[in-house]
């Protein structure tokens, strides 16, 4: 992001301004439940209010069937009366099923300098996802200056986040900035040691994160399920955990490469099984050697605990994406416990890579106590594979 330019670059003063935000906040009976991407957009919108911009937010939120169909349960509504309780102004929102629509531009062109309004839900419109060139150019016909702060939504090539920069300058906003910089000082430049933990049920889906990883990491700790094909990798039975046979050539690759590169691949020496995968009932710890046949891992055990806990200790950068266990059941969350409580107790740099690892680390309560949480999961693990963001590409380069 530093070669790509930001709202500091331009002049916003009396013009319209597309701010694409992340408002796909989860709702509960028309409530917002929880705020943290609207906050954390905050510093954005409120540069570009106190700097005389017209502001028109659009974000998407859940996944509406589109067709050009209002859906109730899917408007923006809720989130922008947060977004106006905690900005203090009005905003008003714009548009049902036509999304961007004469109503919207009539709107748009009805502004004044520091004031704001919404669009609908986004996929209201199936030419959002579409990246359809109409609708790319409705949108873009709203404003003289577009502004992308939607880092959770950066990885997709939608017409909001990589189409309408064809047609307006196209600039990053803060978060998105904040997002960028930090991952990628995290993985270019990090203090040392830097521990990697990773988590999830498929090696599949973080073969790129591992490999890319390797090459920046000291230390990379494993668990969750996916552990578990990495064992058998190894020679070990592993019951019937959930186990990727097609992938554990994949898991030798890797096992191998963490040798030849000297990186610390830590997995797993003991877990906690089950016969099956729900709450109450009976739970064993076992070696890696000894899980019986017919148990399932769903947990890291305590050995597995105190050896990662103090890994993350010696560490002064931690990155964390993916829970130790079906942390969802009280009796297989005191693995992704331990390794929040590690994280957050560590003096090191901590970076918590978005999806399951912040819910862990708000429902354990220690999310004040970390250093970075990253509201985007998906753009988080593309931009940690190494892999451009449609979003960032496609913003304007600094001279």
């Amino acid at each position: 992001m530093r070669n790509k330019k930001t709202i500091e670059d331009v002049d916003v003063e009396g013009k319209r301004v597309l701010l694409r935000v992340d408002f796909n906040v989860p709702l509960y009976e028309g409530t917002v439940v929880d705020d943290t991407r609207i906050r954390e957009a905050l510093p954005t919108i409120e540069y570009l209010r106190d700097h005389g911009a017209r502001i028109i937010i659009a974000t998407h939120l859940g996944r509406p069937a589109g067709h050009g169909e209002f859906e109730s349960q899917f408007s923006v509504m809720p989130a922008a009366l947060r977004l106006i309780q905690l900005i203090g102004q009005p905003v008003t929102v714009i548009g049902g099923s036509e999304i961007a629509g004469e109503e919207a531009l009539s709107a748009s062109l009805a502004l004044k300098d520091g004031q704001i309004m919404m669009l609908e839900n986004l996929r209201f419109d199936d030419g959002e996802t579409a990246n359809d060139l109409n609708f790319v150019k409705r949108l873009a016909s709203l404003c003289d200056i577009y502004v992308n702060d939607a880092f959770g939504a950066a990885h997709r090539p939608h017409a909001s986040i990589s189409g309408i920069a064809e047609f307006v300058p196209a600039v990053g906003g803060k978060l998105l900035a904040k997002e960028v910089n930090t991952l990628h000082d995290m993985l270019q430049n990090p203090e040392r040691p830097f521990v990697a933990i990773l988590g999830g049920s498929k090696v599949s889906d973080k073969i790129g994160i591992i490999e890319n990883l390797m090459d920046s990491a000291d230390t990379i700790i494993i668990g969750g399920a996916m552990c578990f094909t990495l064992l058998a990798a190894q020679g070990h039975s592993v019951g019937t955990s959930k186990m990727e046979e097609d992938m554990l050539d994949v898991a030798k690759r890797l096992l191998d490469k963490a040798d030849k590169q000297g990186v610390n691949l830590m997995i797993p020496t003991d877990v906690v099984c089950a016969e099956a995968m729900a709450e109450g009932v009976e739970t064993k710890v076992v070696s890696v050697d000894e899980i019986p046949d017919d148990m399932m891992g769903l947990d890291i055990g305590p050995e597995t605990r105190k050896a990662y806990a103090a890994a993350i200790a010696d560490a002064a950068t931690v990155f964390w994406n993916g829970p130790m266990g079906v942390f969802e059941f009280p009796s297989f969350e005191v693995g992704t416990k331990a390794v929040a409580e590690a994280v957050a107790s560590s003096d090191a740099m901590s970076v918590i890579g978005g999806g399951d690892s912040v819910a862990a680390i708000k429902k354990f309560g220690l999310a004040d106590q970390v250093s970075f949480m990253s509201t985007g999961g998906g753009a988080s693990m593309q931009l940690l594979e190494g892999k451009d963001l449609p979003g960032v590409v496609a913003l304007q380069d600094r001279g």
